[in-house]
């Protein structure tokens, strides 16, 4: 049967023959290490959001840390103590999407799904998913305002971007 996604190889083919001409007048190889705007976004990895677009940011102004749902993750509160500590950044700022994958299951479900396709038993592991947009925003303002890892008086300001329209809305 055939398929109309790219193979692996032509996906890649593609990505280097775009780094090509990308890299062929190249501007910013000589931008400083810290984030010109001293911030962190913190965002989701939908394919819909693209962050820099959405915030205006450009190359160089923030450090942009993506993952599943854009949650305050052991591992981004980690992104947010090096970015703080080794390089300045003094904010962050949180995105969460309207029509987002991690409002659709549960823990319970994927640990489900992992065990029936890999056999591997991921226990009490929780991916943070959420049932509540909104909610989770909050959630994760507070998760990084109150982490010991996080300097205090972090400025922490939380988004819901909506995939729909391409606006953006303050939460919290």
């Amino acid at each position: 049967m055939a398929t109309s996604e790219p193979s692996s190889d032509s996906l890649q083919a593609e990505f280097l023959k775009n780094n090509a001409q990308f890299a062929a007048d190249f501007p910013d190889g000589n931008l400083p290490m810290p984030p010109a705007r001293h911030a962190l976004v913190l965002a989701c990895m939908d394919a819909r959001l693209h962050v820099e677009k959405v915030l205006g940011i450009k190359n160089g102004a923030c450090h942009c840390v993506r993952n599943a749902g854009g949650r305050a993750s052991d591992d981004a509160l980690r992104s947010i103590a090096i970015s703080q500590r080794l390089l300045g950044t003094k904010e962050v700022h949180i995105v969460h999407h309207t029509d987002c994958g991690m409002l659709t299951f549960t823990n319970e479900q994927l640990a489900s799904k992992i065990k029936e396709d890999l056999g591997v038993d991921v226990g009490d592991r929780d991916f943070l998913p959420f049932a509540n947009l909104e909610k989770s925003v909050l959630d994760d303002i507070r998760t990084v305002s109150e982490s010991p890892f996080v300097a205090p008086g972090t400025q922490v300001h939380g988004y819901i971007y909506e995939v729909e329209t391409g606006k953006l809305r303050v939460v919290g």
